[in-house]
């Protein structure tokens, strides 16, 4: 199903960023069908990916075999954080980590091309953007992980897309980001993901159709 293309006139990374499969392997083809028309360089998954969990309905198309067949040949595209619903025995069926309860990204923070061994932005001397990713279960907005002010906390879990900005007591400003469900959305949203490029958040339904932007350099 799935074809390796090259990158073509493209000189910047491309992340797409995607949460709570639950195993349908419905949405997870939409999912792949999305990552290799948007050609992004890596897939990073927020959790849940293959079990329905007991507060949820059966999510359209459920069938974590095919899943894990659908997943696996892709597992040098993929990063992984754990979410609340995979386990071990989850982690033994799938060809890639999936039990990390986070990742720390320094993401490209404007225009930097391939090779570029020191990029920076022209409006501030950031030169990357500091991402905290996980589930959502134990780190959110409500108890947050340690971060510094200007982090973005990048979470699933909710099945909510968001795009907040959150304050702590000593008065850091951050930035919280959720890319909604593919497959189980709540409160009547899409079925959803996010691009990164380029400095810019994009989230889209799964027709690629663009219905949430947020440029990095908003946040200084």
């Amino acid at each position: 199903m799935f074809e390796k293309r090259e990158r073509q006139d493209r000189q910047y990374m491309k992340l797409m960023i995607a949460s709570d499969i639950h195993g349908s392997a419905f949405y997870c083809e939409q999912m792949l069908e999305a990552y290799q028309r948007e050609e992004a360089d890596r897939l990073l998954i927020l959790g849940d990916i293959l079990y329905h969990g007991p507060r949820n309905d059966l999510p359209e198309g459920y069938a974590p075999k095919e899943v894990i067949s659908m997943l696996n040949p892709m597992k040098n595209h993929l990063l992984c954080v754990r979410g609340n619903c995979d386990t071990e025995v989850d982690q033994m069926v799938l060809q890639f980590p999936i039990l990390a309860d986070y990742c720390f990204l320094e993401l490209p923070a404007g225009e930097v091309k391939y090779g570029e061994a020191e990029p920076k932005r022209k409006d501030t001397n950031a030169e990357t953007i500091s991402v905290f990713a996980t589930h959502g279960h134990v780190y959110h907005p409500k108890h947050l992980p340690p971060l510094k002010n200007g982090d973005i906390l990048l979470t699933g879990h909710t099945h909510i897309p968001a795009c907040e900005e959150i304050t702590d007591a000593d008065g850091n400003i951050y930035r919280y980001l959720n890319p909604g469900s593919v497959a189980i959305p709540k409160e009547e949203s899409a079925h959803s993901y996010m691009i990164y490029e380029n400095g810019c958040f994009q989230w889209k339904n799964m027709k690629g159709e663009e219905y949430m932007t947020w440029k990095t350099d908003s946040r200084f």
